[in-house]
């Protein structure tokens, strides 16, 4: 999940091209900024419980026709986007995700929303909002998060994991963004959900109201803004402040030179609007383990395949693979690996399996390569773990619903989305460079 904060803005030599600056809530520039009161052990911890609920998530998306496409609840680690809607620019803070496609925010009346530190969105105040027609396609396809109540108005009832829901009217409105040197960027007819009822909602007394979506879903802002291609690159988390990230759309996004750049399809998947991408077998320090051709494959009753998810912070490997435990086969080839280096293994730290006292000088850490079709994705040895002063951890979690390329083994790539060529391309880069806005 991407939340973003202000400042962003458009390319002013890019006019076709959009970028967003953001900055982690871990991070000073952030509202949610409480890093320095949080130990090594407590920051992994909430890595960990992120990816495990992101997990649970994915599997509850797709075995329920009915879920709506939204991020997990967590607790941290949030992207937010900072901008202003309506004729009079009201101001709002959403949290932004790869994986959702619903647009919200509470507005007024609100019947039973939670608290916000911001002044609630008042429609009425604004000559540019309209509600959603019946007759618009939206409001009529069966994967959408919108419905016509009673053939008269459309709405959306989105609930989430964990007995979380927010429901509301289908609403179509003005966003506008910051363009740089006091200009402002606007977007007439955005549609987006108007939140007048939620419950148990995760970011409750912040300054977020809603959520900003950025899947492939038809409602989602990149459909909408008809985004085909965006581009983010990590830089190296370690245990320092996190750098902003900056997040770019279309012409903005890098046209990488053809030596330095890898790319793979990605896997349609009906009914889903994740990111997946065929994954062939997987390799530790150079050691390809051989899995059978079907292992990561997505399975009938629509678990199993291989996703790209910057929501997931740490990389999740399938232990429910057909005929042998994914999962369990790479660990056993890291244990056997760092085995061979002489290291000695200490009892696990949260929920990492394997862990190992860290010598003062050692260095020769095993890489991580994930075979996708047409394209090999090495993580180098220094991104595949967690480090602690005087050990280390192997970074991978196990689960039973999918196998999730998170954002910890995503650092120092540049990852770009294609979704006209429908394919993910990456490349090696140094992400602390990625400056500008």
């Amino acid at each position: 999940m991407l939340l973003f904060h202000h400042p962003f803005s458009f390319s002013a030599s890019s006019p076709t091209g959009l970028s967003l600056r953001a900055s982690v809530d871990d991070s000073p520039g952030s509202p949610l900024y409480r890093i320095e009161s949080l130990s090594i052990d407590a920051r992994i911890q909430r890595f960990i419980n992120i990816t495990n609920a992101r997990a649970s998530y994915l599997h509850m998306v797709r075995v329920d026709p009915d879920s709506i496409r939204f991020p997990v609840v967590r607790d941290a680690f949030w992207y937010a986007v900072e901008f202003t809607i309506g004729s009079q620019q009201h101001r709002v803070k959403l949290l932004l995700d790869t994986g959702s496609g619903l647009t919200w925010t509470q507005c007024l009346p609100c019947q039973n929303c939670f608290p916000q530190r911001l002044p609630i969105f008042n429609p009425r105040s604004s000559t540019s909002y309209a509600l959603l027609s019946c007759d618009h396609p939206l409001c009529q396809g069966t994967d959408s998060p919108f419905e016509c109540e009673d053939g008269r108005v459309c709405v959306y009832n989105a609930r989430y994991a964990g007995g979380s829901f927010t429901g509301g009217l289908a609403s179509v409105e003005t966003f506008h963004f910051p363009a740089g040197q006091h200009r402002m960027g606007s977007y007439p007819d955005i549609i987006y959900g108007c939140s007048h009822a939620s419950h148990a909602i995760f970011f409750q007394n912040t300054d977020v109201s809603g959520i900003f979506g950025l899947s492939k879903a038809p409602e989602s802002f990149i459909t909408q803004f008809s985004a085909s291609r965006f581009s983010y690159c990590f830089a190296p988390f370690d245990n320092a402040l996190p750098h902003p990230l900056i997040l770019k759309f279309r012409d903005d996004v890098p046209r990488l030179p053809p030596p330095l750049v890898r790319t793979t399809l990605f896997v349609q998947v009906p009914g889903d609007t994740h990111f997946h991408l065929e994954l062939l077998d997987i390799s530790v320090a150079q050691h390809r383990i051989g899995f059978p051709a079907d292992t990561f494959q997505v399975r009938p009753d629509r678990t199993g395949g291989c996703i790209i998810d910057s929501g997931a912070l740490i990389t999740v490997i399938d232990a429910n693979t057909p005929g042998v435990n994914a999962y369990v086969e790479v660990m056993r080839v890291f244990e056997a690996y760092y085995g061979s280096k002489g290291l000695v293994r200490i009892p696990p730290r949260q929920d990492l399996e394997l862990c190992y006292q860290l010598p003062p000088t050692y260095k020769d850490f095993a890489t991580l390569t994930f075979h996708f079709n047409g394209a090999d994705y090495t993580v180098a040895g220094k991104f595949v773990n967690i480090f602690f002063p005087d050990s280390f951890c192997v970074a991978i979690l196990d689960s039973n619903f999918a196998t999730m390329l998170g954002a910890w083994q995503q650092q120092n790539k540049r990852i770009i989305h294609d979704l006209g060529m429908g394919a993910l391309q990456f490349s090696d880069e140094i992400c602390i460079n990625d400056v500008g806005y």
